[in-house]
């Protein structure tokens, strides 16, 4: 997660730093400089439940693929064939 914010911080600095070259008016200044931070602190909240959700989904994922092998195919198999053999080799 610290990557993503630095990206995000980086990104917004520079768009402060923009204001503050450009933007001569203190008032539009002010009121630009709110609306950044407002858009800094979206993305990182977004950013942290894209990631918190990709994770939760890839380990549920993984516990489920290990649940999967844990399946015993040998006693299927023989089951199917117990079930096979008195479905048609009655007497």
């Amino acid at each position: 997660m610290f990557t993503y914010d630095s990206m995000i911080d980086a990104v917004q600095n520079g768009k402060k730093q923009f204001v503050k070259t450009f933007v001569t008016n203190e008032n539009i200044a002010t009121n630009l400089n709110q609306f950044i931070d407002a858009q800094t602190a979206y993305t990182k909240s977004a950013v942290k439940t894209t990631v918190d959700s990709s994770t939760a989904i890839t380990q549920e994922m993984v516990k489920t693929m290990q649940e999967a092998t844990k399946f015993d195919y040998s006693k299927f198999g023989e089951g199917i064939m117990k079930a096979y053999q008195n479905t048609f080799y009655k007497k």
